[in-house]
């Protein structure tokens, strides 16, 4: 699932960029989309206080960004993503596949 580089990022949120091997690059989709479905797990996490957060932004943002993937896209996230799976997309954008437990649909 892994479509960043292995080389150590260094980033400059401000700006957008992520620093590669000395090369300023923008952030890529897959970045963004780790740091919104972040930002929905974090959320999610009070969504008991009151008052509630608004999640319907940032199921939209996730949408957005889906929508931005190029169609050589892993198909293992693009499922993960239709289907809601967050916490399974970002790990697979993570690198983590070891991680990811298998759902009902054997996938």
């Amino acid at each position: 699932c892994e479509n960043l580089p292995n080389s150590p990022a260094q980033a400059h949120p401000k700006l957008g960029f992520i620093q590669i091997d000395g090369h300023a690059w923008r952030m890529t989709t897959e970045q963004n989309l780790i740091e919104a479905i972040q930002e929905l797990e974090s959320a999610v996490a009070v969504v008991n206080v009151e008052p509630k957060p608004d999640l319907l932004p940032h199921f939209s943002r996730i949408d957005e960004l889906t929508a931005q993937l190029p169609g050589d896209t892993n198909r293992e996230l693009i499922h993960y993503l239709r289907n809601k799976s967050y916490a399974k997309a970002r790990l697979c954008l993570e690198g983590r596949q070891t991680e990811i437990e298998k759902g009902g649909c054997l996938r």
